[in-house]
């Protein structure tokens, strides 16, 4: 099947062609005719699957009608409202309006929070046909009176199962109470939990359901491959990959988001174009880090799972784990960002010894065993074993030495390859002086000699205890001429 075939407007399919797509993906074939007979639709679908053209599309060309090259915001109303979970999602899904509509004269906008509300409020007033918003700051527009839902012909609830999951679900059932009786109703979710088909059934009306990818699936465009390598050495390893000519825009993945900026800072300092999106991060730095990505003038974003969620990234070819996260869920979500639509993508994790049985998890749930390739030079610690059986020795090799820290006189910037070998060499310990004194140990005398008597010092102290019995005594030290005590 091809776009053309699916009844679209050739405005419309004028900017599809512009994008370079010709044929619809599984889940845009079957929705967009649903969408365009003015079903309402619950579908199943994770975020890759080409869900967003598939309401995007349908939708512009239901109010293609209505379009008017007017100025006055009489002739533009809301006629349809798209929610999103998150700020990132919600700008994606603006994006794909803009793109599809940008040969009809249809106004947009794309409302979230942890921005000026001002400039949102005047665009509203000056008139717009597709409002995209997070439900937060949708409300927030609702007490400012400038947002008149009376025209509204159809509502998007996008990733339901998010939206749920972030707490959402009563701003989204107050937003619900003030649409039109009548309208089209669309929910997109991962998951069909109780509280979403509770859900399901205050917002949509005998709805078509579609699914298309059964949750914890993963793509067959995506190629997995395991690194064991010892955790001290990660850094360095990363790097290693990175510089190859393999790699030219990678997605990194942490846990922590204080991992996520020490990582990459590391990185800047190794000379890859690196930056991280968390949530401690400003909305404005983090746009401007996931725009720098896009555009490619970034090589690397490192980011935690929160953070990640909802982006998307055309084409993006590399996932690589820097560490793999607790839950295996978390593994498809991640992995999720590549593969994308029929592309072929990358997935690669680095997996040190305590992280065998995180591995193991996320091979029972994908149900296949992944590739596992030892980088010359970073070999796993010598405890690594896969399969884990508690029997300590596969992969068992000599013990590193014991780690120390570098001398303050050469960072490791100053080295001339700071990355180059991660490995620390063993130093003497602190307490031990370089004639091998230990100072750990109790002073012993080298002969004994008998009792000293009282020394002048000893005398004077007594004596001002004698004077003053009562009164502070602090310590002043002798080498600077005084008494010891005062």
């Amino acid at each position: 099947m091809r776009f053309d075939e699916l009844g679209l407007a050739p405005e419309i399919l004028r900017a599809i062609t512009e994008e370079g797509y010709t044929n619809p993906t599984p889940i845009q074939a079957q929705a967009i005719p649903i969408v365009l007979s003015g079903k309402d639709l619950m579908g199943g679908a994770q975020t890759g699957t080409g869900k967003t053209a598939a309401f995007t599309l349908p939708l512009l060309q239901r109010i293609l009608p209505f379009a008017s090259p007017s100025p006055s915001p009489a002739r533009h109303p809301v006629r349809i409202l798209m929610l999103a979970p998150t700020r990132e999602l919600a700008i994606q899904v603006h994006e794909s309006v803009k793109t599809y509509s940008k040969y009809v004269p249809i106004r947009s906008l794309c409302a979230y929070g942890g921005v000026d509300i001002k400039p949102q409020i005047e665009e509203i007033r000056a008139g717009i046909e597709v409002l995209v918003a997070t439900p937060g700051r949708l409300l927030d527009l609702v007490e400012q009176k400038c947002l008149n839902f009376g025209s509204v012909q159809a509502l998007v609830l996008d990733e339901a199962d998010r939206m749920l999951d972030m707490g959402f679900i009563p701003d989204v059932t107050r937003i619900i109470s003030l649409l039109p009786k009548q309208r089209q109703s669309l929910l997109f979710s991962a998951t069909f939990s109780d509280e979403i088909k509770k859900l399901a059934d205050r917002m949509l009306q005998s709805p078509v359901l579609i699914e298309v990818a059964r949750r914890n699936t993963v793509s067959e465009t995506i190629t997995h491959r395991v690194h064991p390598v010892a955790a001290d050495a990660k850094r360095a390893l990363l790097v290693k990959l990175l510089r190859s000519s393999e790699f030219n825009q990678v997605l990194v993945f942490t846990r922590t988001k204080i991992e996520t900026n020490k990582l990459a800072r590391e990185l800047q300092r190794a000379g890859i174009a690196a930056d991280s999106i968390h949530g401690d991060k400003s909305q404005l730095d983090r746009l401007k880090a996931l725009e720098a990505f896009k555009d490619g003038s970034t090589l690397v974003l490192v980011a935690t799972d929160v953070a990640a969620r909802g982006l998307d990234i055309d084409e993006l070819p590399h996932v690589i784990n820097f560490e793999l996260p607790h839950t295996p869920e978390d593994y498809i979500h991640r992995i999720g960002r590549t593969g994308r639509a029929g592309k072929q993508g990358t997935a690669i994790s680095l997996v040190s010894a305590h992280e065998v049985q995180y591995l193991v998890d996320i091979e029972k749930l994908i149900k296949k065993p992944i590739e596992q390739v030892i980088v010359p030079g970073f070999d796993p610690e010598y405890d690594y074993e896969y399969p884990p059986t508690g029997k300590k020795g596969h992969h068992r090799r000599p013990p590193a030495p014991a780690a120390s820290v570098a001398p303050a006189a050469k960072s490791r910037r100053d080295q001339p390859d700071a990355y180059a070998n991660d490995r620390r060499s063993p130093r003497r310990p602190s307490h031990i002086a370089a004639d091998g004194f230990d100072f750990s140990k109790p002073y012993e005398s080298a002969e004994p000699h008998p009792a000293a008597a009282p020394t002048d010092i000893e005398k004077a102290q007594a004596a001002a205890r004698m004077e003053h019995p009562h009164k502070p005594r602090r310590v002043v030290a002798a080498l600077l001429g005084g008494l010891g005590r005062k």
